[in-house]
């Protein structure tokens, strides 16, 4: 059993279930949930907007001087200048939820003065949560979670996200991707990334690298992977990823060799790096 959960986790956990139960009654129905369009093939539903104000409404009822962090509603609820921040994304894998692929999750994560040091991950349509408190591990339906314990990178498999906005540099990613292909067992895109990370906190991948993600994409997830004794960083390998778009994960050996292979895709790579890869690209 997990230990004594910290009171601003249960609230987190009480505010997850809270929009599962939203987005899972919402899936019996899924052809009549209204969709609209942020951007091309970034879609946004009713769903996450119902979803994100329960969750907001849960956690300023319990909490109303923290702060607010949401993908839908960016900052424009909660105090403006609490140390205390609650990042969410009410529904992380829209675009499968749209389609009844049932890969999705609510993500919580608190962030005090910067640091994430609470996280609530909830997968509504396996009815999986996953927490974790800063110095107090990680867990699943109150199961310890541990990162594999793979060393070799041929044996591992490893999860990412495809680019699909227009502006996203696929020749770079498609570089990414015949690199990892070609030294692992295996590369998945699930679909939603917080789950990914998530699930590399389980062990049921041993690695996870996409670019392009938000704070709200990453927060909870990420202390997930800490807490279960794995690394997460840019591609680079440096640990302060949150608001730099590139996010790399893994059990600390796989997350090493990881680095070796995409730092040079990292926009911050070295510029030697970065030339060697253009010169490659343009060969």
């Amino acid at each position: 059993m997990s230990p004594n959960l910290h009171p601003m986790i249960n609230v987190a956990i009480k505010a997850a279930r809270a929009a599962g139960a939203i987005i899972n009654r919402a899936a019996l129905d899924v052809e009549s949930v209204r969709i609209s369009q942020k951007l091309v093939n970034d879609f946004v539903t009713d769903v996450d907007h119902a979803a994100e104000q329960i969750i907001i409404e849960t956690l300023l009822a319990a909490y109303p001087g923290h702060g607010i962090r949401a993908e839908e509603s960016g900052d424009e609820h909660g105090a403006k200048d609490s140390e205390f921040v609650w990042i969410i994304d009410p529904l992380d894998g829209t675009t499968n939820f749209i389609h009844g692929l049932p890969v999705y999750c609510v993500s919580i994560a608190l962030a005090v003065k910067g640091k994430v040091e609470q996280a609530v991950i909830y997968d509504p349509s396996r009815n999986d949560l996953f927490t974790a408190t800063k110095g107090r591990g990680a867990y699943m339906n109150d199961r310890r979670l541990r990162v594999s314990k793979r060393i070799k990178l041929q044996e591992c498999l490893i999860s990412t996200g495809f680019p699909f906005r227009p502006t996203d540099d696929f020749n770079t990613y498609l570089r990414m991707m015949g690199d990892v292909m070609q030294r692992t067992s295996g590369l998945r895109r699930p679909g939603a990334a917080a789950l990914d990370l998530a699930y590399v906190a389980a062990g049921f991948t041993d690695g996870f690298f996409e670019t392009g993600l938000q704070a709200w994409d990453v927060a909870a997830g990420s202390l997930l992977v800490t807490e279960a004794g794995g690394l997460v960083g840019n591609f680079t390998g440096e640990p302060n990823f949150l608001e730099q778009h590139e996010c790399l994960a893994g059990n600390p050996r796989v997350y090493g060799q990881l680095v070796t292979l995409l730092g040079k895709y990292s926009k911050f790579a070295t510029a030697a790096e970065k030339a060697a890869v253009q010169a490659a690209q343009s060969a």
